[in-house]
């Protein structure tokens, strides 16, 4: 049975940790409702430009031609932008995504896959299971600006304009509530034309021509998913720490109150063992 200075020493530990993952927890709650707003005020305009390409390239008349990010041409190399956090403390984020990751390597043999790596948790996770990684981006911090994301995407769209690689797919954790962060893999490039029906299918005029304009509009929307994807991840992993540092917390405190009742049991029998000595000492000296 452990001593009272020992049971006091645990219960002065736990204390302490408990007060640091509160601290914890508070700041991933205010980072938290920061990146919940910022991800919630992105989703309409990120939906609405991937509608927007997907309409675009549905209604293309057959004398057009074909912009390279909207080519669709035998799978041979694929990349996927891997985005995890670079710190750790957030449950099972990280864990839950790198698993998914590993299944889509495997579902997508034999085709090789190229990693693009964003995040520490990610990177880890592809050098130690022995991925082809192409690039690795870290310490972007909590809400990266749009000019830390760009070199992101512009090795996706220089790769997939030289015929490198033939498909582009996004891995990261998607904010659906504050307990709930589910990992999502989706294709990039090239971009899936909507299911328009015939009479939907009015064609557009384009000024001055359809490929001035989709040079211009494709790179925006490829930069605006990457940049929405940043966001969805940076949701997701507050909320995801902040949970955890709450669960944390409240089991930190539950060991306190079964040590400090285990404390008071050591304690009553260490006064009942002085009692009965002094007792015992008493009835020997009468006797």
């Amino acid at each position: 049975m452990p001593s009272l200075r020992q049971l006091r020493r645990r219960i002065r530990s736990i204390e302490n940790t408990a007060k640091v993952t509160h601290a914890m927890e508070m700041i991933a709650a205010s980072k938290m409702r920061r990146a919940q707003n910022a991800v919630l005020a992105g989703r309409p305009y990120a939906e609405k430009i991937q509608q927007v390409i997907s309409d675009l390239k549905a209604q293309r008349q057959d004398t057009e031609e074909i912009h390279p990010l909207l080519t669709q041409r035998p799978v041979n190399r694929i990349t996927l932008l891997h985005l995890t956090p670079d710190r750790g403390l957030c449950g099972g984020l990280h864990g839950n995504l790198n698993r998914a990751v590993a299944q889509f390597i495997v579902e997508k043999r034999p085709t090789p896959v190229r990693i693009v790596a964003v995040g520490r948790k990610g990177r880890d996770f592809v050098v130690r299971t022995g991925q082809d990684v192409q690039a690795v981006f870290v310490n972007l911090g909590d809400r990266p600006p749009m000019a830390e994301i760009l070199p992101i995407a512009q090795i996706i769209l220089s790769d997939y304009n030289e015929g490198s690689i033939d498909e582009v797919y996004l891995a990261y954790p998607e904010f659906v509530t504050l307990t709930s962060q589910r990992p999502k893999i989706t294709r990039l490039l090239p971009i899936e034309p909507s299911d328009l029906p015939a009479e939907s299918r009015v064609g557009y005029i384009y000024e001055p021509d359809p490929l001035a304009v989709l040079d211009l509009l494709l790179p925006r929307f490829v930069e605006m998913e990457v940049y929405h994807s940043m966001l969805e991840l940076s949701a997701s992993e507050q909320s995801a720490r902040m949970v955890a540092m709450r669960n944390a917390t409240d089991n930190a405190n539950e060991m306190v109150g079964d040590l400090t009742l285990e404390l008071n049991k050591v304690r009553q029998d260490s006064i009942t063992a002085e009692l009965l000595d002094i007792v015992g000492g008493a009835v020997s000296l009468e006797g």
